[in-house]
């Protein structure tokens, strides 16, 4: 049941964090096309690609400005409540600081579950979509037809990949290769390929050869070479971050890299990172009660404003910095990901004390 101090507050806290976030997206949105400019006019990458390709990455961008965007709404809707004393007034009048907190939480819930949909079904397809129209694009051999996988041509001769996994492993590989005068000749089916010093290997190979359109012989290997002119460099255009990957998707890496005894720490760090985002989230809101409160005589939105980019930055740095120690030093992934976090929530702790 919400009261009438959590739907007031919840309404000035929910609008400023609106307001930031629009500023913080169209900012980084602003930045994303000046990334662009210098692809413009290679291949096909022109500006109507530049647009699409950036107006793609707005999901991907809205779910890294979460933490950041809740912080500074947060800070900005109460700062505004404390320049016009009613912060004071809520206090005299009953209202404790649990209470307030508590009110800030609740729509700090209301932007954890918007962050949750947005990272786990809408960015990780817009990132892919992005990454792929923009390889398209730049490498005009190579185009995705279908949903199932990508195409790609290298002379006579048309491949196409279902998936690329991040360790630029391919799946299900069907290549046709035809001669100068249209006709097919061979058919190359592979489950699975891997770039093994310069050349690709395929296992559990099929090749079929064909003469005048009719099968000839049908070869089974359990690895050949495949020649191709398409490197791993060019396919790694077709990849997103693990950051961007949904729940499931890293899951599913993570299974087929320890099951290759390849290191998974990478991909580990992002589900982790994935798991503690929503408390990340609730630690910000928090965050900005105490903050606020500290410099309540003040009422300075301006200062406040300033010394929550800070912490914002602070924390987005100190959580990036400490994530790439533990895949230096070995650590597991899961520290990685919650001890900053769990750092934020004894500051927050620390703050709510003092007041």
């Amino acid at each position: 049941m919400m009261s009438t101090l959590d739907r007031y507050l919840g309404r000035i806290i929910l609008q400023y964090t609106l307001i930031t976030t629009l500023v913080l997206l169209c900012l980084y949105t602003f930045v994303n096309f000046l990334d662009q400019m210098v692809s413009i006019g290679q291949g096909g990458f022109h500006l109507k690609e530049a647009v699409v390709y950036v107006v793609l990455l707005i999901p991907g961008t809205l779910y890294e400005l979460f933490p950041m965007a809740t912080l500074l709404g947060a800070i900005t809707g109460l700062s505004v409540l404390a320049g016009s004393s009613e912060l004071t007034a809520m206090r005299s009048s009953g209202a404790s600081m649990l209470q307030i907190t508590g009110a800030a939480l609740k729509v700090g819930g209301v932007f954890v579950v918007l962050c949750l949909l947005v990272g786990e079904f809408v960015a990780p397809h817009t990132q892919s979509i992005a990454q792929r129209g923009r390889a398209e694009a730049l490498q005009e051999d190579i185009r995705q037809h279908t949903r199932a996988g990508l195409w790609m041509r290298d002379a006579n001769t048309y491949t196409t990949i279902r998936e690329i996994l991040p360790d630029l492993t391919l799946t299900d590989i069907k290549s046709f290769e035809f001669d100068n005068d249209g006709f097919l000749q061979i058919i190359t089916e592979a489950k699975r390929g891997r770039f093994v010093g310069d050349s690709w290997i395929l296992a559990e190979a099929r090749i079929t050869t064909l003469d005048d359109n009719v099968e000839r012989s049908v070869e089974r290997l359990g690895r050949a070479t495949w020649n191709t002119a398409v490197t791993p460099d060019i396919l790694s255009t077709f990849l997103i971050k693990p950051d961007q990957l949904s729940f499931g998707q890293l899951r599913r890496y993570i299974d087929h890299l320890r099951e290759n005894r390849q290191n998974s720490n990478r991909f580990a760090l992002a589900l982790w990172n994935k798991i503690m985002l929503p408390l990340a989230i609730a630690a910000m809101v928090a965050l900005a009660v105490p903050f606020v409160f500290t410099n309540l005589r003040s009422g300075n939105l301006g200062r406040n404003l300033f010394l929550g980019i800070m912490l914002g930055i602070a924390f987005y740095v100190a959580n990036r910095g400490f994530g790439y120690a533990v895949l230096a030093n070995g650590i597991p992934p899961v520290l990685g990901a919650s001890i900053p976090v769990l750092a934020l929530l004894l500051l927050v702790i620390a703050l709510m004390r003092r007041i």
